[in-house]
């Protein structure tokens, strides 16, 4: 790919195909996406397996010499509807490998097929299933970007609701937290985001609703949960996506309610920019960051 921004050239080219093509077929729009992996250069040095993780397709990773009892919940974006553990593997990759961790990320289920709650509660099998292998919760951390972003809390949530221990934290990166769309950086950034918009996000939202969902539930919409006593959270998005009014919102929620919250925000960066690792020195700095941040949380 052309360009110093390999994210923002690979969503330019996403939109010039989806404003030539029109209305795709969920197949071919599917396929389309399968291609974000590209942004993201090979780390390296790890070894990815297709495992069965408590009934979920998963993809196990594992950098040489990094520590087998901590593990990186890789949860991919997507919209819900598209992205897998394929699009997310090299991103997942390069941050397992800084921290010195293995990683799993779950292939959940997606919409429309398969509406709220299916992708959460594959989440949560994934996560139960780690703790049945004899992995602590406290050497566990989660990490999603965009709609795996808001699922990082509402995995923790759902956790929290059913008794499960809650892991040493969550990295939301560029986290999607409210699907009712309040958001004023929606229309201010509407010029500067190469990917996202308000109608397309609320499409979004209604094929993962399904017709009959809450945008206000708070296991869809974590904006509006009761946040107490979460683990640790490390948010990351960009200034200039039109998403980032949901990372300030919540951060600023969180923060009321107690809970350990970090925000940074990425000037002139794309919508989950961090897929541009091993090609982008921003990319490269947030997953060092990242890393430096979970290290402490893993006992690293």
């Amino acid at each position: 790919m052309s360009g110093r921004d390999p994210v923002k050239d690979l969503y330019r080219r996403w939109s010039d195909t989806f404003a030539a093509r029109g209305d795709l077929p969920l197949d071919e729009w599917r396929e389309i996406i399968e291609e974000w992996g590209q942004a993201t250069a090979e780390p390296g040095g790890v070894d990815y397996l297709e495992i069965d993780a408590g009934g979920v397709t998963a993809m196990r990773i594992v950098p040489k010499a990094a520590a087998e009892d901590r593990v990186v919940l890789g949860l991919h974006g997507g919209g819900f509807v598209t992205g897998s553990m394929y699009t997310h593997r090299k991103l997942f990759a390069h941050l397992a490998k800084a921290i010195g961790a293995h990683a799993l990320v779950p292939d959940y289920r997606r919409a429309p097929e398969h509406p709220h709650p299916a992708a959460l509660e594959d989440v949560l099998a994934v996560y139960r299933w780690l703790l049945g292998q004899g992995i602590k919760a406290s050497h566990i951390v989660f990490v999603g970007d965009s709609a795996g972003g808001g699922l990082v809390v509402a995995t923790m949530l759902l956790a929290r609701e059913r008794g499960l221990p809650l892991p040493a934290g969550g990295m939301p990166l560029s986290p999607w937290f409210d699907h009712k769309h309040t958001g004023g950086s929606w229309d201010e950034n509407a010029g500067k985001d190469a990917l996202l918009s308000r109608e397309f996000s609320e499409r979004l939202t209604a094929m993962m609703l399904g017709g009959s969902g809450d945008p206000q539930d708070p296991l869809v919409s974590p904006l509006y949960a009761d946040l107490a006593g979460l683990a640790p959270l490390y948010i990351q998005a960009s200034r200039d996506e039109g998403i980032v009014d949901d990372s300030r919102s919540f951060a600023k929620r969180a923060q009321q309610a107690g809970v350990d919250v970090r925000l940074d925000l990425f000037p002139g960066q794309q919508h989950t920019f961090q897929i541009g690792a091993g090609r982008s020195p921003e990319a490269d700095e947030a997953i060092r960051r990242l890393a430096e941040w979970a290290r402490p949380k893993l006992g690293l």
